[in-house]
């Protein structure tokens, strides 16, 4: 019964509906089970086993304080993400993914600490500035800097999974997770390479409500 409501849930958000046959990619087959108006037809009894097995390694991650990141910088994703990452104090990233983010984390962590080091002071008022125009260059570092690290502040270490939100789209956070053996999981619609991800979730990846739902459950399931 539980499965049926939640079936019944994935359907009227529209996470059931694929791309058109000619984006298929050939790994995403087994998971459709017609083609309807042009648009494959994801099985969502398959999307909801896949969902449980998620739950199940997200519930091993939660016992053991492992941090998820959480991925998505399409525009439909951006501030769904970051509002599922804030509720429960994980780290994200929704903007652009800056390159070396898992692959060379001491960097990243570098700029990071810059970031913090350059808030803290200011809160503080311990910032000097000689003129204006070197207020406003700080002011203007202290922005860029939020937009693409600000939310990889409550990052302590490489993360135990990444929750990403299209994975064709987020290709460069899929191959350096693979590179550095940090498990994926996925809201991966037919268009994506289903095979190389570890808790892949086939559903509708661009649909606003179907993003919605998927988040706020991978969410709650860490809480």
């Amino acid at each position: 019964m539980q499965n049926k409501e939640l079936i019944q849930e994935l359907f009227d958000a529209g996470s059931h509906i694929g791309y058109s046959r000619t984006r298929r990619h050939p790994s995403a087959k087994s998971f459709i089970v017609e083609n309807r108006g042009r648009k494959d037809i994801i099985n969502l009894e398959t999307t909801v086993g896949q969902l449980e097995k998620a739950f199940e390694f997200l519930k091993t991650l939660h016992e053991t304080d492992g941090q998820v990141l959480f991925v998505g910088t399409k525009p439909e994703a951006r501030r769904l993400v970051r509002e599922a990452a804030e509720l429960i104090e994980m780290p994200f990233v929704t903007e652009r993914w800056v390159g070396g983010t898992l692959t060379n984390n001491k960097e990243l962590r570098r700029r990071v600490d810059h970031l913090v080091d350059l808030q803290t002071k200011a809160e503080k008022g311990e910032l000097v500035f000689q003129t204006k125009k070197e207020k406003l260059m700080i002011e203007r570092e202290i922005e860029r800097l939020e937009k693409k690290f600000g939310g990889l502040k409550t990052l302590r270490r490489l993360p135990k999974a990444l929750f990403i939100v299209d994975p064709r789209k987020e290709h460069i956070a899929v191959t350096e997770a693979l590179q550095m053996n940090i498990p994926i999981i996925a809201i991966a619609n037919t268009d994506c390479n289903i095979s190389i991800l570890n808790y892949p979730i086939v559903a509708n990846d661009t649909n606003i409500s179907s993003i919605s739902l998927f988040t706020k459950k991978i969410s709650n399931s860490l809480k």
